[in-house]
């Protein structure tokens, strides 16, 4: 069983529109629960092609890292490559994408996919909502996401909060720290 543990940074970019700036995905092997490779880029965004002071004050990405990256769609055709060389396209290969809620792969990727015309790959339909796994686990809801999850597992909190990479990596802590007490992980969202 492998695991992703992804998380698509928003841009904060626009009035009524947020685009993804970042895309991190860590690969986990799920026995041992480390991490096996990475998938990180920016992305270069297109309705707001300038980032926001409050969007670079988020998350500490700034205007020359998403220019002149890879559009979203470039982004997306690299991700599908790399999940193919990773094998986690292979159907005898079980994989799952984990997110911090449901936001990332239930809005932000549909919604910006329809916006710019672009599929959506069946892989990013189902995940594991890591707040729901955790609240399983603990019998409490992470209110403040991350941040709780760690203090709740007395874990440190690993670089920058809203760093899409960070986040990946400090979900990958949570989920290692709640399958050494014996947490098994089962998909919660809904079927499409």
């Amino acid at each position: 069983v492998q695991i992703g543990a992804f998380l698509p940074l928003l841009g904060c970019l626009g009035q009524y529109f947020e685009e993804i700036i970042e895309f991190p995905i860590l690969k986990l092997n799920g026995r041992t629960m480390e991490i096996e490779s990475t998938f990180h880029m920016y992305v270069q965004p297109v309705v707001h092609p300038q980032l926001t002071p409050f969007c670079t004050e988020l998350t500490g990405i700034i205007q020359a890292m998403v220019d002149g990256q890879p559009s979203l769609q470039q982004v997306l055709e690299r991700v599908d490559e790399w999940m193919a060389k990773e094998g986690l396209l292979d159907p005898n290969v079980k994989s799952i994408f984990v997110t911090c809620g449901d936001w990332d792969l239930k809005v932000m990727l549909p919604g910006q996919c329809q916006y710019l015309g672009l599929p959506v790959a069946d892989y990013f339909k189902q995940w594991i909502n890591l707040k729901k796994a955790y609240s399983f686990a603990m019998g409490c809801w992470p209110k403040n996401g991350l941040l709780d999850m760690n203090k709740g597992l007395s874990l440190q909190h690993i670089g920058r909060p809203h760093s899409g990479i960070d986040d990946c990596k400090n979900i990958a802590n949570i989920m290692k720290t709640l399958a050494y007490r014996g947490f098994i992980f089962k998909q919660t969202s809904k079927p499409f």
